[in-house]
């Protein structure tokens, strides 16, 4: 099997939406990511770091699906990092309460021996150092490198952010961190300039309005399912990285082409993420449940016409 080689935190957040609120739980990037990813045919590994407050099963349940966490460094002592946020109405906009890095704050990422030859490279949302450090320590390249980034780096690590996009294959942001990062309002014009930081490929995430892969002049657009309810959008975006980069694992093709079916493959994944509170509705999710909504997605884009 390919490997995929997960780099993000693992986490606890508390989240607060007009449907309710929640005390500490699973999150971080890596665990959505690595949950999503595990519904493909793939080794994979997480990279990260947690405190000893972290429970044996969040642990436990990483290891129940098939991801190696020989990369997961548990700190004696110390505390593992927290978010907390407060979704507004539209659950498009949030407000972060509280934010503590603790064992994060001096997290040096140590890849295991046995995924310095990964296929893929997903490198989710960290300091733009942390992210290099870890390809700094691959001893194969990998087929494909993949960046999540988003705007607090823009703001406070710019020119850190900007050496390690030159050595990534696709970047995957948000459209108002593409308009940021770029300088250009329109999405076409801010993935050209983008592309030129780079990246071969710019995936831009309108979270319920779906997302649009760039790739020189060509462009594919996913659209978001049409949901009668969301619940929590905490860990979607994620969530769409790991049903990503696991499709591309699994089928060893990075074409253009097959990027197209990836997205659709993220898109569906994230669909049930926001159906309940935090990793709840990922860690019931079967893959009965997958292959019934990608038939939903594909009834929703595919159309006979005559031209």
């Amino acid at each position: 099997m390919n490997k995929l080689l997960i780099v993000g935190t693992v986490a606890f957040d508390a989240i607060e939406t007009p449907f309710g609120k929640t005390d500490k739980i699973l999150g971080g990037a890596g665990t959505y990511i690595g949950l999503s990813a595990a519904f493909f045919n793939l080794q994979s590994a997480i990279v990260s770091v947690v405190g000893d407050d972290f429970p044996q099963e969040y642990l436990d349940l990483l290891i129940e699906r098939n991801i190696d966490i020989s990369g997961l460094e548990v700190v004696k002592g110390g505390k593992t990092f927290f978010w907390s946020g407060r979704y507004h109405n539209d659950l498009n906009s949030r407000d972060t309460l509280d934010t503590q890095l603790n064992v994060l704050a001096d997290f040096q990422p140590k890849v295991p021996q046995n995924y310095k030859n990964a296929d893929v490279v997903m490198l989710g949302n960290l300091h733009p150092l942390v992210q290099s450090s870890v390809l700094d320590q691959m001893e194969v390249t990998p087929k494909l490198v993949v960046l999540d980034t988003m705007n607090f780096w823009m703001d406070c690590a710019l020119p850190e952010l900007l050496e390690v996009i030159k050595r990534v294959d696709v970047i995957t942001i948000n459209d108002e961190e593409a308009r940021q990062l770029s300088g250009e309002y329109s999405l076409v014009k801010a993935a050209a300039k983008i592309q030129e930081m780079g990246p071969k490929y710019v995936v831009i995430k309108k979270g319920e309005h779906g997302a649009l892969l760039f790739h020189d002049k060509e462009v594919f657009f996913a659209p978001a399912l049409p949901l009668e309810e969301v619940f929590d959008p905490t860990g979607a975006g994620d969530t769409f990285a790991g049903g990503f980069t696991g499709f591309i694992t699994q089928s060893e093709n990075v074409s253009f082409e097959n990027m197209k079916n990836a997205i659709i493959y993220g898109s569906n994944l994230a669909s049930f993420c926001v159906e309940k509170f935090g990793t709840d509705r990922m860690v019931a999710l079967d893959k009965k449940e997958v292959a019934s909504r990608l038939k939903q997605f594909k009834s929703l884009t595919q159309f006979d016409i005559e031209i």
